[in-house]
């Protein structure tokens, strides 16, 4: 019987051994993520990317606190714990300075719960075995950043692709509404000389015909009010010089 008890007191001890380790093993994931995160926050150059990685950082500390409270691994808990501090005052910062001031203190104390989490995940494992998992956990994680960064570097240059696409056919539907514009100004304009002429015609004034005045510089690259603007000023002169020819034939 007392054979029997250590039998399960041995069984039990090992499930907890084993339980251990499972907690060990996500704090460790959950840190290197949150140190990953940090250094990309240290790296932005703007107080956007700065707040959104340090974000992510303070997430990823959050679920490793909850596993190292299983871990028995005091120093990366307290180390987490004082990288969670830092990281949330940086949200309500102003400037990106004062941001980047406690990113970079909580760089460096997320570097050093990483060290301490692998000290205690691979505790009680072998030398051999742990620098196996190490290096496979490591070659995994840098995959893993290689495939996101790959990733991101595509969508930014979908993004930029679709942005430059956006922009040329601004660009051609404003030369096109431009180019409707004149000539619907430009007819305009024709018709009116011919119904001024004609009518100048009708009632004998020799006078010599007017003509709508040509423009010397390039319309279409101005904005659409001031196309408007330049043949409403057109109109404005052509009708002042019909006016002053009909009043001096009636003369």
């Amino acid at each position: 019987m007392k054979q029997f008890y250590l039998i399960i007191g041995f069984l039990i001890t090992l499930n907890s051994y084993g339980q251990n380790n499972n907690d060990c093993y996500d704090a460790n994931s959950y840190l290197v993520n949150a140190y990953s995160h940090v250094k990309e926050s240290y790296d932005s150059n703007n107080i956007s990317h700065l707040k959104y990685y340090a974000n992510r950082s303070l997430e990823a500390f959050k679920l490793a606190i909850n596993a190292l409270e299983n871990c028995d691994c005091e120093a990366a808990l307290d180390l987490s714990n004082k990288s969670i501090e830092l990281l949330a005052k940086v949200d309500p910062v102003e400037t990106f300075e004062d941001g980047r001031f406690f990113i970079k203190r909580a760089r460096e104390l997320s570097k050093k719960s990483v060290i301490e989490i692998d000290k205690c995940a691979y505790a009680n494992a072998s030398y051999e075995d742990t620098e196996t998992n190490k290096k496979a956990e490591l070659s995994d994680l840098q995959k893993q950043q290689e495939d996101l960064r790959k990733q991101q570097e595509a969508l930014k240059l979908k993004a930029a692709t679709i942005k430059n696409k956006l922009a040329l056919q601004e660009e051609k539907a404003l030369a096109l509404k431009k180019e409707q514009l004149m000539i619907s100004y430009k007819t305009d304009i024709d018709t009116h000389v011919k119904t001024y002429n004609n009518t100048l015609k009708m009632y004998g004034c020799d006078v010599i015909p007017l003509e709508a005045i040509e423009s010397t510089i390039n319309i279409s690259e101005k904005r659409s009010e001031d196309i408007k603007q330049y043949y409403l000023d057109q109109l404005k002169a052509l009708t002042t010089a019909y006016l002053s020819r009909l009043d001096a034939c009636q003369q």
